[in-house]
């Protein structure tokens, strides 16, 4: 089978398809990752306000970010174990488990990088 040579720019146009719908059904279907968004949707704002230099900007709103990306991946990996079967296996235990670890890791980095920033902005000396 001959395959069609896609463009670049249709390419880049499909992935964006594909992206908006797995962030519209993360939405739908994970309550986590809504919860997430929210607060981050409050948080990059308080970042560009807070951060005292481009770089520290990018830090506050890098991580979070990296907080959805975790949770999405760990939602894909729970979307996948499920697939497979409903019944209690460990690797699918372990899996889900490495998954949550993941974004438990993602909110601490993201915690640190604030709470250093914060700590520089406001009681650090000038």
């Amino acid at each position: 089978m001959v395959e069609k040579k896609e463009s670049v720019l249709g390419h880049i146009g499909r992935a964006f398809i594909w992206s908006a719908s797995g962030i519209k059904t993360a939405w739908k279907n994970e309550l986590a990752f809504r919860v997430e968004a929210i607060v981050i949707i409050i948080f990059i704002p308080l970042g560009i306000w807070m951060g005292k230099s481009a770089s520290d900007k990018a830090l506050l709103i890098a991580s979070c970010l990296l907080i959805l990306i975790i949770e999405l991946l760990n939602s894909a990996i729970e979307a996948v174990v499920d697939r497979i079967g409903t019944e209690h296996h460990e690797l699918s235990g372990r899996a889900k488990d490495m998954g949550s670890a993941a974004a438990f890791f993602a909110m601490l980095t993201a915690g640190i990088v604030w709470a250093l920033i914060a700590y520089e902005r406001f009681w650090g000396t000038s």
